[in-house]
């Protein structure tokens, strides 16, 4: 039974998912988990095969307690994961650098999330439809409603993967500069170097008819915005038309 079913708060930890060091930065509650991911848009999938350990990055999305990835049929990583084989997909955000007195206590600012669970082809066709939507909704609320109907061949050559997330847990470091307390009187620099992706201006297709305009659910992209409010206000949105579409 997955951690959502029994109605839980928060993943439950084991050797697995627990933070071991620095005890104060994990964090496991669903909602500390979930927003860090509905704020990336990229991801990184590791699993083993034949003994030799892989990481893939790709896009994924989320719903409820499942995320979702996809890619070409030919893939080596999503024939691996067919079969419920065990995966661990984890995402970072990096907030800032963080310059010390030492070379010990430099860092960085950062939120990150490592989810595990089993991964298995999605093969229903209602769920791979609905998968494929979300792919693009996610990010682009609506966006499939405008768009040429996929073919058979393109639905044919995508492959979509599913994980129930089982165990997963946070890990956050918010802190700046934080030297020895012998150190803070050295004559020495320190700082924070803040860190975001700021989106640019749009840049239309040139082989597009002058008579399309941008739509306006495409807003939340505007230039000078953070991407990852951008990404968590989209998912935000299509998450609520896809609940309610469901209902």
């Amino acid at each position: 039974m997955r951690p959502h079913d029994r109605g839980d708060a928060s993943y439950p930890v084991s050797e697995i998912n627990q933070v071991k060091r620095l005890h104060d930065r994990g964090f496991y509650e669903y909602a500390t988990v979930h927003a860090l991911l509905d704020a990336a848009m990229l991801c990184h999938v590791s699993y083993v095969i034949d003994g030799q350990p892989f990481c893939t990055p790709t896009f994924f999305w989320r719903e409820g307690g499942r995320l979702y990835w996809h890619g070409s049929s030919a893939s080596r990583m999503l024939r691996n994961l067919a079969h419920g084989e065990p995966a661990c997909l984890t995402v970072t955000h990096l907030d800032a650098l963080v310059l010390a007195r030492s070379g010990y206590n430099h860092s960085a600012d950062y939120r990150s999330v490592m989810a595990f669970g089993k991964a298995r082809l999605v093969e229903g066709p209602q769920e791979k439809e609905r998968a494929l939507v979300m792919m693009v909704d996610r990010l682009y609320p609506k966006r499939t409603a405008g768009l040429r109907p996929a073919t058979a061949q393109e639905i044919k050559a995508t492959t979509v993967i599913a994980m129930d997330i089982e165990r997963a847990s946070a890990k956050i470091r918010a802190r700046g500069v934080v030297d020895e307390d012998e150190d803070y009187a050295l004559p020495i620099y320190a700082e924070r170097i803040p860190v975001s992706t700021v989106l640019g201006p749009p840049e239309p297709c040139p082989r597009m008819e002058a008579s399309v305009a941008r739509p306006s659910t495409l807003e939340g992209y505007a230039a000078g915005r953070s991407l990852e409010d951008a990404v968590s206000e989209a998912y935000t949105i299509s998450a609520q038309a896809f609940r309610s579409g469901a209902d």
